[in-house]
């Protein structure tokens, strides 16, 4: 019988005198499935080639690809679509199908009848001309009669239609829900049941879509709003990424990113194009404790940024952070000891192609067999701002305070926490802005949650000896040294350049990172805060000179907000080990964030 079908076909491509003379509109393919992975699909057409002839591969875009045979003259697809159907050859919603709605051939391999599909069909007709016997078979194979070509595109009849959806799965029907919700027509369950909700739907997009208003979708129908719906993703090559390494199988779009490098407990994918997108395979072997470390560390990348939700559970965590620039999703679960997941980053204003991507993503991550070595990477450069290639995320600055109670309050510059999205003590603790005193250049921190610090500070009442030494504690290079440092130095003066009697001159030379610490006279008592060098002034001051907010302002502060300071009058010197000592244990690094 397939032999009778294939004759017939050739009776038909035999008979067309004037194909090369058709416009590409009347040249096409029956198209007989389409499918979401490159590999089934070839695996698919190889089944199909068995079969018959003329099998062809093409992108639909989207990240999928259509199965065809062609081409033929319209009229002569008709005839085929119409045998094959009834001899169940192909799938019953196979419809026509034009070189416009295909962007690249992938089969046969090396193949290209979109760029001339008159020459690919004249070609055909070569071919069957070069074969005579067939002509005998031809004559001996009843036709029937011909039916008449549908003008436009040709579709289905409403039985037609009906029949092609009954075939749909429910998760098929689902889907079609789901695709007609996107698209803004349905916003009832998403059941796979076609009832009236869903049937109206369908209507006002068919209406809308310049189609005859059945209320019953047909293949083209649902092909066309499938591509509507695919359309955010074109040119985003979404492939099922099976990294036997790291042990997990995830849909990938390779059109915006590439496999980079895998550095132990990630396998990172970088943008290879314009879109700044990255995709993270994470993979580890561990147990619960591991798994909580990870979410702690994730939160130090750039890459999570520090606004969004973000959920821990006993075995799993999500966390999406947000800011100007990027959105970041990570999901991580604990199962049978190996810990697995993902991160999509992805640049901000793109929301419905990331969050379409993100989707496929979801759906397709599955855990295969193997987990990443924790060798994996060893061999690359270190780096104290990486974690395994990626970037540890850093403050916009780091300056100094110090406690000023057992509450946990702490003394800093104003300068410290000006436009800052988050403020932290010692990188750990958030802590939130009580008060600014722009005069002063002072402000007063309070942690969200309870501190206990190892030793405050005690305010001097009066000023040190001018020419005295005094020193300054702080993080001068913002944090690198893990620990503050004392910058030893002299009391210049006990007010300002102006004779401003809430400051004090200082001779020493300091870094940024030191301002907001406490200056000590040599008894351990705090007499002042540090304050930033002008940068704004039109006046440049030798860099040994520089000026500190005396106690007496601080303690007025201080009163003005309840807060009670310690004070000690002067004592005895102090060895330099023992200052230091006392230094650290106040003095503390304020981040903004």
């Amino acid at each position: 019988m397939l032999r009778n079908i294939l004759s017939l076909f050739v009776a038909l491509l035999f008979s067309v005198t004037s194909a090369i003379a058709q416009s590409s509109d009347d040249i096409v393919w029956v198209q007989l499935e389409a499918q979401p992975s490159l590999t089934q699909a070839t695996e698919n057409i190889r089944a199909y080639a068995q079969r018959m002839d003329d099998v062809n591969g093409f992108a639909l875009g989207g990240g999928w690809y259509a199965i065809a045979v062609g081409p033929y003259r319209r009229e002569d697809a008709e005839n085929v679509l119409r045998v094959y159907r009834a001899e169940g050859v192909i799938p019953v919603d196979a419809y026509l199908a034009t070189a416009r709605e295909y962007r690249s051939q992938f089969w046969p391999v090396g193949a290209n009848q979109l760029a001339n599909p008159q020459a690919a069909l004249a070609g055909q007709q070569s071919a069957q001309n070069a074969q005579p016997d067939t002509q005998v078979v031809i004559v001996e194979t009843p036709v029937e009669p011909e039916v008449a070509p549908v003008p436009q595109q040709p579709d289905e009849t409403v039985r037609e239609a009906r029949a092609s959806e009954a075939a749909l799965t429910r998760d098929e029907k689902k889907t079609l829900q789901e695709w007609l919700k996107w698209a803004g027509y349905y916003n009832s369950a998403i059941d796979g049941s076609f009832g009236r909700g869903t049937r109206a739907s369908m209507s006002n997009w068919q209406a809308d879509n310049g189609f005859d208003v059945t209320g019953v979708m047909t293949t083209l129908q649902r092909d066309t709003l499938r591509r509507q719906y695919f359309a955010v993703l074109e040119g985003m090559n979404l492939q099922l990424v099976s990294d036997l390494d790291a042990g997990i199988e995830m849909t990938v779009p390779m059109g915006a990113v590439a496999k980079a490098a895998s550095e132990y407990p990630f396998v990172r994918y970088q943008a290879s194009g314009d879109i700044p997108a990255q995709v993270l395979l994470i993979s580890q072997e561990g147990d619960q404790n591991t798994l909580f470390g990870l979410y702690d560390i994730m939160q130090t990348l750039e890459i999570v940024p520090l606004d969004g939700p973000r959920e821990r559970k006993k075995s799993s965590f999500v966390l999406t952070g947000q800011n100007a620039n990027i959105v970041s999703h990570t999901e991580v679960t604990l199962k049978e000891g190996q810990i697995k997941g993902f991160t999509l980053v992805w640049p901000a204003g793109d929301e419905e192609r990331r969050t379409r991507i993100l989707g496929e993503m979801q759906a397709s991550f599955t855990r295969i067999d193997g987990v990443l070595d924790p060798a994996a990477g060893d061999d690359t450069a270190q780096d104290i701002d990486l974690i395994s290639g990626l970037q540890v995320r850093k403050p916009k600055q780091s300056r100094s305070g110090f406690f000023i109670d057992r509450k946990g309050h702490v003394v800093t510059t104003a300068e410290a926490v000006q436009n800052c999205t988050k403020v932290t003590i010692e990188e750990d603790y958030d802590a939130q802005v009580s008060v600014i005193d722009e005069a002063l250049g002072v402000a007063i921190l309070s942690p969200t949650s309870a501190l206990a610090p190892i030793d405050i500070a005690t305010l001097r009442e009066g000023a040190p000896r001018i020419q005295s030494e005094v020193a300054v504690a702080g993080y001068s290079y913002e944090g690198a040294l893990g620990a503050p440092t004392l910058t030893f130095g002299q009391l210049a003066d006990v007010k300002g350049l102006r004779g401003e009697q809430e400051l004090t001159r200082l001779a020493l030379n300091v870094q940024p990172g030191d301002w907001g610490g406490p200056v000590f006279d040599a008894g351990g008592s705090v007499f002042g805060m540090l304050l930033p060098r002008d940068a704004q002034s039109a006046q440049q001051l030798p860099v040994e000179v520089n000026f500190a907010v005396n106690s007496d302002a601080i303690r007025t502060l201080l009163a003005q907000e309840g807060i009670q300071a310690d004070l000690s009058s002067n004592g005895a010197s102090m060895a330099p080990e023992d200052l230091t000592k006392q230094a650290s244990d106040m003095t503390v690094l304020v981040s903004c964030w």
